[in-house]
């Protein structure tokens, strides 16, 4: 009983905890370190869950978790108990559920990546201004990356004429961030948890939290190559201007409700946390995530 109260408080403290990271504003200051909490905070929910479910059920056999399954397994035994029984199905469940929505979301993904890729191939042209970005002939304003192993930047004709040589540069830059760091598939796993809990409006904050800070992240790596102010006033030339909307399975630069947010943090820059801060949120984030695969691994 003892493992399955401790991954039971363990999922607890995950949930409260990003319940609590939703409204905080320190993890503009540290958009990188904030990122890998959100992950941790993410894995460690969903194997604590499905842990303290397992657990419970397979407490009898004194095995733990890991080793329970394979004991029953191998010797095709089951609890006995009907309440066991019950919390070896919801916690099997719980696990394939979650397991199953990642995977159908990635493959998801990646079909409309590849048909997006596909549309590219007969519309963008290369322009010699911009080598190696794909320009796509629309008057809107537009400007994304397809990550993968076949990555693409995408401007549009009408991004072209709106933003000036350093805004246009600022803007690249932003997305070629977004390809370098694969911010794609750090948002993924909270893109699946919002699909399979629409109605949780902690997991919509979650999302909209990671992709706001993913959007920080870019900028942060953009403006050590280009000014942070040119950056800023192309996200408002793109807020004032006809822009369409980023494709599914692309990040673009200008995407979300909060760029009004990142304008001023680029405008105003507020000091970056301690070097000691950083380290000790993302030496947390570790221990955090690795707790709950260790407490699957202890026998009760």
């Amino acid at each position: 009983m003892i493992a399955a109260a401790t991954l039971a408080a363990l999922a607890t403290v995950c949930a409260v905890g990003a319940w609590r990271l939703t409204s905080a504003r320190w993890p503009w200051r540290a958009p990188r370190a904030a990122i890998l909490l959100w992950q941790s905070l993410g894995v460690t929910w969903g194997l604590a869950s499905t842990g303290a479910l397992l657990a419970y059920a397979l407490e009898p056999f004194g095995r733990g978790v890991v080793h329970g399954l394979a004991y029953i397994g191998l010797h095709l035994r089951e609890p006995h108990d009907f309440l066991r029984i019950g919390a070896l199905m919801a916690g099997l469940a719980l696990f394939s559920v979650l397991s199953m929505v990642l995977l159908a979301a990635g493959a998801q993904t990646l079909s409309a990546r590849r048909r997006h890729r596909l549309l590219l191939a007969l519309i963008a042209r290369d322009e010699p201004r911009v080598p190696g970005v794909r320009v796509v002939d629309h008057p809107g304003a537009a400007a994304y990356c397809l990550p993968g192993l076949r990555s693409q930047v995408v401007v549009s004709a009408g991004t072209l004429r709106l933003l000036s040589p350093d805004e246009l540069t600022a803007v690249l830059a932003h997305e070629t961030a977004h390809v370098r760091e694969r911010h794609d598939l750090v948002l993924l796993p909270f893109a699946a948890l919002r699909w399979v809990l629409p109605w949780c409006k902690t997991v919509h904050d979650a999302h909209a939290s990671v992709a706001l800070l993913i959007e920080m992240a870019a900028d942060d790596r953009a403006r050590r190559q280009c000014s942070p102010k040119r950056l800023a006033t192309a996200l408002l030339r793109f807020g004032t201007a006809a822009a369409f909307a980023t494709p599914h399975g692309a990040l673009g630069a200008t995407t979300g409700e909060n760029v009004m947010a990142r304008v001023n943090r680029l405008v105003k820059p507020r000091a970056e946390l301690p070097a000691h801060v950083r380290f000790a949120i993302v030496a947390g984030s570790v221990i955090l995530t690795a707790s709950a695969p260790m407490l699957w691994l202890l026998p009760n």
